[in-house]
């Protein structure tokens, strides 16, 4: 048997179940939007909200984050119980009444038996199984609750697609920078090399490396480099692996952030300033679909 594979979700969604049964119809309906922890919000015909601590825990076995509405209609107007009876008991009861009263009245009228079928109780229906009906919409609330995860699933493979984008991005332009910093090392040393010749200086071959070494120090960024490697491997891991990511995702957006910050900091080329603005764009781009995930 295989083990299902997890899957990124988002907190958006919406779902729609209806339900047709001998008592009526119902329907539910779930929506989901962003939400930081799982927040669930009831609204119940009043017999029946007693069942929201039953629905509470339901919700909180399925789903680990966004706010969620949930919402029951209940129509038993079209219900089909079976055919009318009459409490016989009740209606001989008013006809005696309609009797004696014909007597204390001294006046003889005959009973008007269609304002009797209407007292309360003459006409009775078949009972609801309320046991039964009660199992029925709790089948329909799992229904309606596997389309809510669905949807959030699609949902979530297309936030999954817009990341790994954004990571191939990311990596293109950490390939650059570190492509570019031998070039950019041996730029800086033609550029002291040069002004030191302009105001005709002497200088020493040690004192120049010395210098270098100095400068290469102050703009080495391999820590950076390396670092946001492994950010974005994890990322792409967690993505890979599905579940519930959407609060360990948030810390990597921040920590990819920290190095592209750092990274222009350091920066004294156009090239890898332009690479950092590139990166915290990207990083940004996939900050905006991770508030989404649950």
């Amino acid at each position: 048997m295989k083990q299902k594979v997890s899957k990124i979700k988002s907190m958006t969604a919406f779902a729609r179940q209806g339900i047709e049964k001998d008592w009526g119809s119902a329907t539910w309906e779930l929506r989901s939007v962003n939400s930081r922890y799982l927040e669930t919000n009831f609204r119940l015909p009043e017999p029946f909200r007693y069942l929201e601590f039953n629905l509470r825990a339901k919700l909180r076995k399925k789903l680990q984050r966004g706010k969620i509405d949930c919402n029951l209609k209940i129509d038993t107007s079209i219900a089909s119980t079976g055919a009318l009876s009459l409490d016989n008991d009740l209606a001989y009861s008013l006809i005696k009444a309609h009797k004696e009263f014909q007597q204390i009245a001294n006046s003889e009228q005959p009973a008007d038996l269609t304002r009797l079928l209407n007292w309360p109780g003459v006409i009775k229906s078949a009972q609801v199984d309320g046991d039964k009906m009660e199992a029925e919409l709790l089948i329909g609330l799992d229904e309606s609750i596997e389309q809510l995860i669905s949807m959030r699933e699609r949902e979530g493979d297309s936030l999954s697609e817009i990341i790994k984008q954004r990571l191939e991005g990311m990596s293109q332009q950490v390939e650059l920078v570190r492509n570019q910093m031998p070039a950019i090392v041996q730029w800086q040393k033609d550029k002291i090399l040069k002004r030191f010749e302009e105001v005709k200086l002497e200088f020493e071959e040690q004192r120049i490396e010395q210098e270098m070494v100095i400068i290469a120090q102050k703009i080495d960024v391999d820590e950076e480099l390396d670092r946001l490697d492994t950010h974005i491997q994890e990322v792409g891991r967690l993505i890979t692996k599905g579940g519930a990511v959407g609060r360990r995702l948030d810390f990597l957006m921040q920590e990819l952030n920290r190095e592209a910050n750092t990274l222009g900091s350091k920066s004294i080329n156009s090239k890898t300033t332009a690479a950092s603005v590139e990166l915290k764009v990207l990083i940004e781009q996939m900050r905006e679909q991770i508030q989404n995930i649950e």
